[in-house]
């Protein structure tokens, strides 16, 4: 008893004795400045024949093993002899006494041979010490490897070779690929490099994780393990079931039938949450990985911050595998593998945008400055001064996005008030103004003659003029809200990255002035030569730019006002024609001017009736007078919200009912909801689809305090949103942000009521 007790006491000095004696250098000594052991003493064995194994060693600078505290032990199917070490360097060590020590390589040789009929596959289990010279020694350290003996006929220049786990990690014998000739002989990457981490919020309700092992490695599947912080807790917030994607099967020596995965992993993870509010969480990812055919790696762990967005009550966890919202995929997709093919397609994003009621107005903006230039343009000045144009609004998109991802601020929702857009209607005003030649027929000759000059300075260096026109164009005259636009402001809110986000709105809103810049070439290169003709172009463009300011004013004016505006607009045009073609000479030009004054005369004085009777709609003005609707089914029965508490509550009443909801957002001055009201919601099919729904609508037209927190809460950069809540819990994958015909917009609420 007292020999056992005896030895025990000797095998804990023996053990703890280089950890006491480093113990004095401990308070001077940074333990992220030491190598991880698997880095200051790399490990690999291989057998150049079958009658000898080769475990070596290469021993970082400033690092030294212990010969007596190596040890090398094989299964049966390799009858081992004595293992044969090298002499050391002697070595006066404080509790060991004199040693033999090894720096910067080490080669063991354990001789043997094969047992008869045994497997060719060896296992060893291999046991060493080492120190720093720094003052810290490891505990003692043991790994398993396992090498394949080659056939007797096989060459020394042949080897087979293996790499260790680390205690506890996953001995995968010697690899995916062991035993195949020219195996990995560089040694193992740090953990970092070797397996890459990261993740993002996909949405409120989701997390987008991503593991890159470097080539050469691979991750488990099973060894992975996910943890949220204490104030994702109380923030009530918890993780879903992750959803792996298919991996590569593999029967391992000790964990059985395993899933393993080579390559980049994206890994959705969904969020059940208790609380609805934004919130940032720190995730905790525990992995585990292999070198192929090397080492493998004791298990690590990585903590990453990640800002969440406001989410819903409840969460997504039901969401099926690849099923989110547009915005979010696209999102998503501008952090994933292919994020530089991404970012091209939203400049394809933008050429498909182009065409909508957003863009379209830029076009009589751009064209009547280029025409305002006076004759002799030519299509080169005129594709620069549309470019400056394009480039400027374009800028301006892009920080406007920027802005609204990382602080929440949405600047073109700030420019829609009935002042600015009153200043800029006056502005149209102005311009249209000059075109009619008001100012040269009302200025004194004197002072006309010094604007003349000024003027003249002007047309060669009006890059500023045309620069400011397109800035504030892209913030007041299109601020429509579509999917590209709300999954690039989505993806700088998750990630704080506003160089790539910025870059992918920047592509888009270049996309959207591919075709500016083709109407401005062709207005400069369409524009006649100084004359009558040039004259009459001017004053057309004036009325354009007179019912441009009738669509700004539309936005904050009753819709009997802005008809009464158009019926006036149109009866001014139709008088001036009439004024104009007394004067022409052919006679085919004054039927089709008289043609032209008779219907703008006709148009222009249903709309004044329309506006009397009460109607609303500028391409049915007479509809009021008929009674009814139009042939329209009735208005959708919206209930108007206002906050965050009435959207609970409201949602909360649904649940209780049973009932599934729909949400709008809406303002009077977005174009794209109003395309929504006019052409999607008046449908019988989606009247029809929407019978067992409760029906919300968030006005924020105001913008004020209220409808900004309800926007921030819930991600939404502006109108028109469309959000669907079952059983108390936001649809996220459902959201649409933008204009959608019926027929899909039908299909969207179908899935909602399943």
């Amino acid at each position: 008893m007292l020999s056992r007790l005896r030895g025990a006491l000797l095998n804990l000095v023996l053990v703890t004795a280089p950890l006491l004696a480093a113990t004095p250098a401990l308070a001077a000594i940074n333990p992220d400045d030491l190598l991880p052991v698997d880095e200051a003493f790399a490990l690999r064995a291989e057998a150049p024949g079958d009658d000898r194994i080769e475990i070596r060693w290469h021993i970082a600078d400033g690092y030294y093993l212990y010969r007596h505290r190596i040890s090398v032990q094989a299964d049966p199917a390799f009858a081992a002899q004595t293992l044969q070490l090298p002499q050391g360097k002697s070595h006066e060590d404080e509790f060991f006494g004199r040693v033999e020590t090894y720096r910067q390589a080490l080669t063991a040789v354990l001789p043997g041979k094969p047992a008869a009929g045994a497997p060719r596959q060896v296992t060893l289990k291999v046991r060493y010490q080492g120190c720093a010279d720094a003052g810290i020694c490891y505990p003692p350290q043991t790994r398993s490897l396992s090498v394949t003996l080659p056939d007797a006929g096989a060459t020394a220049a042949q080897p087979v070779v293996a790499f260790g786990p680390a205690r506890g990690a996953a001995p995968l014998g010697g690899g995916l690929l062991a035993g195949k000739a020219g195996a990995a002989e560089a040694l193992p990457l740090p953990p970092e490099q070797a397996f890459g981490f990261e993740a993002i919020a996909g949405d409120g309700n989701t997390l987008l994780l991503r593991f890159t092992p470097a080539k050469g490695y691979y991750l488990y599947r099973d060894k992975t393990s996910l943890r949220l912080d204490d104030a994702a807790t109380k923030a009530g917030i918890a993780l879903g079931q992750p959803r792996w994607p298919q991996g590569v099967a593999h029967r391992d020596e000790h964990f059985g039938n395993v899933v393993v995965y080579f390559d980049q992993v994206e890994l959705p993870v969904a969020l059940t949450r208790s609380k609805p509010g934004a919130a940032t969480v720190r995730l905790t990812a525990g992995f585990q990985g292999c070198q192929t055919d090397g080492i493998c790696y004791p298990p690590m762990t990585r903590t990453v911050s990640v800002a969440l967005p406001a989410g819903v009550v409840g969460g997504a966890a039901s969401k099926p595998d690849g099923d989110l919202a547009e915005d979010s995929r696209l999102a998503a997709s501008l952090a994933g593998p292919n994020r530089w093919w991404a970012l091209a397609s939203f400049f394809g994003f933008g050429l498909l945008l182009s065409f909508t009621p957003c863009v379209l107005p830029m076009i009589p903006i751009l064209s009547g400055l280029i025409a305002g230039h006076g004759p002799g343009l030519g299509a080169r000045r005129a594709f620069a001064l549309s470019f400056v144009y394009v480039l400027a609004s374009a800028l301006v998109f892009t920080v406007a996005g920027v802005i609204a991802g990382l602080v929440g601020a949405n600047l073109q929702i700030a420019f829609q008030n009935p002042w600015v857009i009153g200043s800029f209607a006056l502005l149209f005003v102005a311009l249209a103004l000059s075109s009619f030649g008001l100012y040269e027929l009302q200025l004194p000759a004197g002072l006309r003659n010094k604007l003349g000059s000024m003027s003249d300075h002007q047309r060669g260096g009006s890059w500023a003029g045309v620069a400011v026109m397109g800035a504030l164009s892209a913030l007041i005259v299109g601020p429509c809200v579509a999917p590209p636009l709300a999954a690039g402001v989505l993806y700088i809110g998750q990630t704080q990255d506003p160089v790539f986000g910025g870059a992918a709105l920047f592509l888009l809103a270049m996309g959207m002035g591919v075709p500016l810049l083709a109407f401005g070439v062709a207005a400069g290169k369409g524009l006649p030569t100084s004359g009558p003709w040039m004259v009459a172009v001017q004053r057309a463009f004036g009325f354009i730019f007179l019912g441009l300011a009738v669509w700004m004013l539309s936005r904050v004016l009753p819709g009997a006002a802005t008809m009464a505006l158009w019926g006036v607009l149109l009866l001014a045009a139709a008088a001036t024609i009439a004024v104009a073609i007394k004067a022409a000479q052919r006679y085919g030009v004054r039927v089709l001017g008289w043609t032209a004054a008779m219907l703008l005369g006709v148009v222009g004085a249903a709309q004044l009736v329309g506006a009397m009777a009460g109607s609303s709609d500028p391409l049915q003005p007479l509809a009021g007078l008929r009674g009814g609707n139009g042939g329209h089914a009735a208005e959708l029965p919206f209930r108007r919200i206002k906050s965050l508490a009435d959207l609970e509550r409201e949602v909360g009443a649904a649940k209780a009912a049973g009932k599934p909801v729909m949400l709008d957002f809406y303002a009077d001055w977005c174009v794209a909801c109003k395309e929504m009201e006019k052409y999607t919601f008046p449908e019988a099919s989606v009247h029809a689809a929407l019978s067992g729904f409760v029906l919300l609508k968030a006005d924020v037209t105001a913008n004020d305090e209220v409808d900004q927190a309800l926007m921030k809460q819930l991600g939404i950069i502006g109108p028109p949103a469309t959000l669907y809540y079952v059983d108390g819990s936001e649809r996220r994958n459902l959201r649409l942000f933008g204009f959608e015909q019926a027929g899909p917009f039908v299909e969207r609420i179908g899935k909602a009521s399943r």
